[in-house]
């Protein structure tokens, strides 16, 4: 077990975020969904970078609903993005944004860094993320650092729209997402509800050749005296569902990551094991869409 540390060693880890600058934002697009609207949007991440993001807002709604960070997975997948978690394209299982909306959720969908409209190869396919990750690494900044911006200002969106209340604000991921649902709320501890799904691998599991550290969680040294469960205790209010599965090896020392958390969290951690491999089936689902309803 690792030793715990206080939030300011882990966030010198991270080096500099980039500074907050005006939303700005615009919608670009506005479509019938039925029993919700999903909007396109766009706005500012720093200065000179905008993002595009997919909001699905309920019809009809007469009060604050909560919102809900939607992020998509990985799956070397870098063509996809928002477009999955709103159910326009890739697995129906990852459509969480757009069935958490037909359930009374405000979801927010962005692309993270070098996914769907962000990546810039020349076949709109490529990794580019080492090559984002090296760049930062040579200026004493890291990838993390800003894709946990780029969350933050995802939930000041939404916690700007009227439909939402900003006091209940949620995350969900599978894989990818399931790892940054575990980051988001060390550093943004508006979130009350986080959803990680097949996604709690430790550091000390991810040294071997059939995993490996995903680019975007590099950070030189953490390793060496760190773990998910310092990161875990760096949270806030947050209440947190380890979702993971007994075939996945992005699921490995799930139990492990859970009794650093409750020890932590107290009875404001959950667990939930499956027999099954990397999948987001409608089975656990729907035990994650009612941890967020229960907690959000």
């Amino acid at each position: 077990m690792t030793e715990q540390v206080e939030y300011q060693p882990i966030e010198a880890f991270l080096g500099p975020r980039p500074e907050r600058v005006p939303l700005d934002v615009r919608v670009l697009e506005s479509v019938d969904c039925g029993s919700y609207v999903r909007e396109k949007v766009s706005y500012a991440v720093t200065a000179d970078q905008r993002v595009s993001a997919y909001v699905c807002v309920p019809k009809g709604a007469d009060r604050s609903l909560p919102g809900v960070f939607c992020h998509h997975q990985h799956a070397g997948q870098f063509a996809l993005g928002k477009s999955e978690v709103v159910g326009l394209a890739g697995n129906p299982d990852q459509a969480y944004a757009r069935e958490l909306a037909e359930r009374g959720f405000v979801t927010i969908a962005p692309d993270a860094i070098g996914f769907e409209e962000r990546n810039w190869s020349p076949d709109g396919r490529s990794n580019v993320t080492w090559f984002e990750l090296s760049t930062r690494l040579v200026q004493g900044r890291t990838l993390l650092a800003s894709c946990l911006h780029e969350v933050s200002v995802a939930l000041d969106h939404l916690a700007s729209r009227p439909e939402v209340d900003p006091s209940r604000l949620g995350f969900i991921g599978h894989s990818y997402g399931g790892r940054m649902a575990l980051w988001a709320p060390a550093f943004d501890h508006r979130i009350t509800a986080s959803v990680s799904h097949c996604g709690c691998i430790p550091y000390r599991y991810s040294l071997s050749h059939d995993t490996g550290v995903q680019a975007e969680f590099v950070l030189p040294g953490f390793a060496a005296r760190h773990d998910l469960e310092d990161v875990i205790a760096c949270f806030g209010r947050t209440a947190l569902l380890i979702s993971a599965t007994s075939d996945d090896r992005w699921s490995r020392g799930a139990a492990e990551v859970f009794d650093g958390a409750r020890r932590v969290l107290g009875d404001r951690a959950e667990l939930a094991m499956y027999d099954a491999g990397h999948v987001f089936t409608p089975q656990m689902r729907a035990r994650a869409y009612a941890f967020l309803r229960d907690r959000c």
